[in-house]
């Protein structure tokens, strides 16, 4: 499974999507910054149709919403 999460490091959402991925201890996940490359920004809106943060991009398709980013993240945990 590919994923990778689309956010920026002032966005309250997106901490807390990242604090979730450090709980538990996750290292299957990509950190894409949009405001530190321009690559990852013209990504998310390409793919994903808006530039909204967070992210999720699983299989290349997007989860937006950081509550349902955890909810899934719970759910499928690291195998």
């Amino acid at each position: 499974m590919n994923l990778k999460l689309y956010m920026f490091s002032t966005c309250p959402y997106c901490k807390k999507v990242l604090r979730e991925i450090e709980a538990s201890k996750r290292t299957d996940i990509e950190i894409c910054n949009i405001h530190e490359s321009e690559e990852h920004r013209k990504t998310l809106v390409s793919v994903g149709g808006k530039e909204q943060v967070p992210c999720l991009f699983i299989d290349g398709k997007p989860m937006y919403e950081s509550d349902d980013i955890i909810a899934w993240l719970k759910a499928h945990p690291q195998g």
